[in-house]
C-alpha cells in the first residue's frame, strides 16, 4: 500500500552492531537482534536521481514451507513474489518466517554507494518477524529478492522487486516468469531438443522432421 505522506522512522532508529566475522560484510551497517537482522537498513538517505522520498510502500511476506506449492520440486516458497513500488520511494517490509529455520528476504543489485554490495537483508530467525526499510532507487529496474541460505533460493524463495516499470521479470519467479534462463540465441523448441538427446537418435529425427514442418 503507498501513503503519500512519509512517515517519522526517528523512534526506529537502533544501535547498529558491525558484523567483522565474514570479510565480504565488513562494511554493512548491521542491526543483529534476537529475533534476527537487517542489512544496510535506510529510512531517509536518498539514492542518486531523488529529490525527495515519493512516499511509502508497505509489505507483509511470509515465508515458510506451506507457501511451496505453485511449482514442482520447491520446498521453502514465499506468499508474494513480486513487489512494485514507485521510483524514489520509502519501501517497509514486514517478514513473516513460518517454519523452524531460518529465511531471509535479500535485494540485489541496489546502488552500492548507497547499500554496501548492493544488497539490503532482512533475516528472520525460524517462527519470528523482522521488519526493515531501504529507499528504492530513481530508474525504472528490476531487482532480484531472495533468500540467500544455502539452497533456500534453487528451492523456491527466489522473487522480484519491480521499481517503475521496471527492466522485464526476472527468470525463476514462482508464477511470473520461466523456471530457467532462456538465453536470446537459443530456438524455441530448446525443451524439445533435451528430450530428443535423451531418447537418442530416434528423438533427433524426429525432431529434424517436426522442426522442417513448422
Amino acid at each position: 500500500m503507498l501513503s503519500g505522506q512519509a512517515q517519522d522512522h526517528a523512534s526506529h532508529s537502533r544501535p547498529t552492531v558491525n558484523q567483522n566475522s565474514h570479510s565480504s560484510h565488513s562494511s554493512h551497517s548491521m542491526v543483529v537482534e534476537a529475533d534476527g537482522a537487517v542489512m544496510n537498513q535506510n529510512f531517509s538517505q536518498l539514492p542518486r536521481g531523488c529529490s525527495q522520498i515519493s512516499g511509502d510502500h508497505t509489505f507483509t511476506v511470509s515465508a515458510g514451507r506451506s507457501y511451496a506449492k505453485t511449482e514442482p520440486g520447491m520446498i521453502f516458497g514465499m506468499s508474494q513474489y513480486e513487489f512494485a513500488v514507485n521510483p524514489c520511494s520509502r519501501v517497509t517490509i514486514t517478514f513473516v518466517n513460518e517454519d523452524d529455520v531460518r529465511h531471509q528476504w535479500m535485494v540485489h543489485g541496489l546502488p552500492k554507494y548507497l547499500y554496501p554490495a548492493g544488497m539490503f537483508h532482512i533475516e528472520a530467525s525460524g517462527g519470528r518477524t523482522k521488519t526493515g526499510t531501504f529507499i528504492a532507487p530513481s530508474e525504472n529496474r528490476s531487482y532480484l529478492v531472495h533468500c540467500d541460505l544455502a539452497q533456500h533460493m534453487e528451492k523456491g524463495m527466489r522473487g522480484q522487486l519491480k521499481v517503475g516499470t521496471g527492466s522485464g521479470d526476472i527468470w525463476g519467479v514462482s508464477g511470473i516468469s520461466d523456471s530457467f534462463y532462456r538465453a536470446d540465441y537459443l530456438p524455441d523448441y530448446t525443451l524439445e531438443l533435451v528430450i530428443a538427446l535423451f531418447l537418442g537418435s530416434f528423438g533427433v529425427t524426429l525432431l529434424l522432421k517436426n522442426t522442417a514442418w513448422k
